[in-house]
């Protein structure tokens, strides 16, 4: 009988620094979340270091207080890579079929996704992840997974998805000196998908919109896999000096009218509704209108909205999701966020909360922690190949890697 593991995962944000802790028992692939760490999120922006000494402090401090609730030490974890400069495409790849008989084996889907990969990018970007969507045997489109099938020519469709590799270099040796390993890294806007979403949901067709502070994620499922990700540079913080700026207050006190007043409803709000400074802030006093506050908020949050609109447009599924868009983040919880989100979108909306995990953590009961827990249940697939770490990670591991993960989608 197969031992119980211990696994981790790191979601590394602009405004917070999340650890989740997990129990694997025995061939049980559900994480049972024995602790949760979390910490401000220092030398960083947008998912970029900008000060590597504040942001080892900052990963430090969010493993030290996950290690305390979960009385276990954490040596490796699964990462999260976010930020602006997360870009996908999509590829395709084919080849014969090698075995006798013409009957598809493993290793050609090894082959027939390491082909996938033969596309043109940048030498200064890093291939992070490479999604099987569908696989075609000679002329039979849309199956999930061909192994066993009998065929002369194997194709597949690819979702890839590509990182900067100076950024990912620099928040890889932040982790690696906080003194745990690396045992994978996962680009952050399809964690959040694996926490909140259902098989049908991802078959019907849906949108998964993570709002966090530096910036908000796309990702778009179909038919059970992803057909897009993307991330658009806009989030919590532009709100945030949105505030400052129009109200003249500083963006501490910024934040805390975000938080304590912040909704996207204004006409819910009195126009002689006021809110007294004094009681968010030692140094300021003036008393500003409630519903100018409110009004700042919404055009920022229809201005995300319209955005991720946008991308969606760029695919042809502008309104065309059946299964409607999934909120998730932090600054998802803001009052008349899903009503904005549904009237901007024209699609179902609601908020995401993390799902598919065991444990009695009741504060990870939270869109906030979305990302993280996803990283979790993510890793929870590759738990035990990647132990090498990230670095040792070659192109052959990688591929079997995403091959043993769909078959597990698609048994």
């Amino acid at each position: 009988m197969a031992k119980s593991r211990i696994i981790a995962s790191l979601d590394i944000g602009s405004s917070k620094i999340r650890t989740v802790v997990a129990i694997l028992e025995g061939d049980n692939m559900v994480p049972n979340i024995i602790g949760v760490g979390i910490a401000p999120s220092t030398g960083l922006r947008k998912g970029s270091v900008i000060d590597v000494e504040e942001t080892i402090n900052s990963i430090s401090a969010s493993l030290e207080d996950a290690e305390r609730m979960a009385g276990e030490p954490i040596n490796h974890v699964f990462l999260g890579i976010g930020g602006n400069h997360i870009e996908s495409i999509n590829s395709k790849g084919v080849i014969a079929v090698s075995q006798g008989g013409n009957e598809i084996g493993e290793d050609d889907v090894d082959r027939v996704l390491e082909a996938a990969q033969a596309v043109t990018i940048p030498s200064n970007r890093r291939i992070l992840r490479i999604i099987p969507k569908t696989f075609t045997v000679d002329e039979q489109k849309g199956v999930k997974y061909p192994v066993g099938m009998s065929g002369i020519r194997l194709e597949v469709e690819t979702h890839i998805v590509t990182g900067f590799e100076p950024v990912i270099k620099n928040l890889e040796k932040c982790v690696l000196q906080s003194g745990v390993d690396i045992d994978d890294m996962i680009p952050t806007p399809l964690a959040p998908a694996e926490a909140v979403l259902s098989k049908r949901q991802k078959e019907l067709g849906v949108v998964v919109v993570d709002i966090g502070c530096g910036g908000t994620s796309i990702s778009v499922f179909e038919d059970g896999a992803t057909i897009y990700t993307s991330v658009i540079p806009v989030g919590g913080e532009n709100v945030t000096n949105d505030i400052a700026i129009g109200m003249k207050t500083s963006i501490d006190t910024a934040e805390k009218l975000k938080i304590e007043y912040g909704s996207t409803l204004p006409e819910d709000v009195n126009d002689r509704e006021t809110i007294d400074l004094s009681l968010l802030s030692k140094i300021e006093t003036q008393i500003i209108p409630k519903k100018k506050v409110v009004e700042i908020i919404q055009a920022r949050y229809h201005e995300i909205f319209v955005l991720v609109k946008d991308e969606l447009a760029r695919i042809h599924r502008d309104g065309m999701l059946p299964a409607g868009v999934i909120l998730t983040g932090a600054a998802a919880k803001i009052p008349g966020a899903i009503d904005l989100a549904r009237e901007t979108l024209n699609l179902p909306a609601q908020i995401g909360f993390p799902q598919n995990y065991d444990g009695v953590v009741d504060k990870i009961d939270d869109p906030a922690y979305a990302t993280a827990i996803g990283l979790l249940i993510w890793g929870s697939r590759y738990e035990g190949r990647h132990h090498a770490g990230f670095k040792n990670l070659n192109l052959k591991k990688g591929v079997a890697g995403v091959k043993n993960w769909f078959k597990k989608l698609f048994p």
